[in-house]
């Protein structure tokens, strides 16, 4: 049994002297993710395309005494990608963290989805992942750091949601990724997990939040409520802390208000 004081503790969860990439922190819920990982000590790089939402995020980061700046990528773009980590390590030094966050989704019935939206959809949700991966997973390997991977996950993902077909199967690919990516990786030191947000009201999924379908989603959850962006900062940071999570690779963490525990 290991025996410690206070300060001990606050170590395990500790993200001091590492550099956070978090693409899809300009959005709601990663960017709430990035203030939380700030207060732990990271440096966060909100990734994005939107500089107003990065600006106003930085400043409740910077006011709150974190560290933190923005760059611009496109998250389907390979290029745009590889140029991310470039200038994360120029101006950084290194980087120990990823959160893959950026998605998008549509509430379009089944035969009336487009190849076109079909595409846009993977290529932000799966693709975007798939290539983020592989260029920040090699440099972990090739430096032999010991790094944290988190890949946003859905419900949809583990359970087909009606209404969401493209974004189901695009989340259920990411879960299936992160669990292979687990296993190829572990004996390097990256760990990779998906972090599984149940229903939180954010700006991809506000077009598809009619008042029907909020009812239906009250009804199977047991909390009775939306969760709140702030409330998926401890799960994460888990995810993120190599002391604290160690031995925790390849693991799907449910923030869901019981959903998932719903049956009839």
């Amino acid at each position: 049994m290991m025996h410690g004081n206070m300060s001990s503790i606050f170590e395990l969860f500790s993200l001091q002297n590492q550099t956070a990439v978090i693409i899809g922190g300009t959005g709601e819920l990663c960017g709430t993710i990035a203030e939380g990982f700030a207060m732990a000590g990271a440096e966060v790089v909100l990734v994005g395309r939107d500089p107003a939402k990065a600006e106003r995020r930085l400043d409740a980061i910077h006011s709150a005494g974190g560290e933190g700046y923005f760059l611009p990528a496109d998250a389907g773009n390979r290029a745009d990608l590889q140029l991310l980590l470039d200038q994360v390590l120029e101006r950084s030094g290194g980087c120990q963290i990823l959160v893959n966050g950026a998605g998008v989704n549509s509430p379009t019935p089944f035969l009336e989805i487009s190849d076109e939206e079909f595409d846009r959809i993977l290529n932000i949700n799966l693709k975007a992942v798939f290539q983020a991966c592989q260029i920040f997973g090699g440099y972990f390997l090739n430096h032999k750091i010991p790094a944290s991977i988190i890949n946003v996950g859905s419900m949809s993902g583990l359970t087909p949601l009606s209404r969401v077909f493209t974004y189901s199967l695009s989340k259920a690919a990411v879960h299936n990724l992160s669990k292979n990516l687990a296993r190829e990786w572990a004996t390097a030191g990256i760990r990779v997990n998906t972090l599984v947000p149940g229903f939180f009201p954010a700006e991809q999924n506000r077009k598809v939040l009619t008042e029907d379908r909020v009812r239906q989603i009250m009804g199977h959850t047991p909390a009775g409520r939306f969760g709140k962006a702030d409330e998926l900062i401890g799960a994460a940071l888990l995810l993120a802390a190599n002391g604290a999570a160690s031995f925790v690779t390849g693991h799907e963490m449910v923030v869901d208000g019981g959903y998932s525990a719903m049956t009839i």
